[in-house]
């Protein structure tokens, strides 16, 4: 399969899980605002597909979010193979991905720094 086939399918699937995870996902514990959906990565196949989660706040309920996740894995499995047509429907693995919080960690040391946009344009100090 091509690399641009494969984006678009992980882009449509990314499109589509985030949608029925917002249908299906009414447990106490699991706050859908926040949780974001950064990628999807499917195998060449199509037979698999890693979902990456990233989830704001929430420290300490991570975890039992993904788990909630995986174990509602069949019922977004169900929604996807009835609303897209492809030859496969993948078998979904959720993950949580730290990438986000990382960005945000990077930019706060940059702002202690005291390196901004008004410095870095300004390198002696002069206007």
């Amino acid at each position: 399969m091509s690399v641009r086939r494969l984006d678009r399918v992980n882009e449509l699937l990314k499109r589509e899980i985030a949608g029925v995870m917002y249908r299906i996902m009414s447990e106490e514990k699991f706050d859908i605002a926040a949780v974001t959906i950064t990628g999807v990565i499917t195998s060449s196949d199509l037979r698999h597909a890693r979902v990456l989660i990233s989830v704001r706040e929430h420290k300490q309920e991570r975890q039992h979010m993904i788990d909630l996740l995986t174990r509602h894995r069949g019922a977004i499995q169900r929604h996807i193979n009835s609303d897209l047509k492809l030859k496969y429907t993948p078998q979904l693995s959720f993950e949580l991905d730290e990438s986000i919080e990382q960005g945000d960690r990077i930019l706060s040391i940059i702002n202690e720094l005291g390196l901004t946009d008004d410095e870095e344009a300004k390198p002696n100090g002069n206007e």
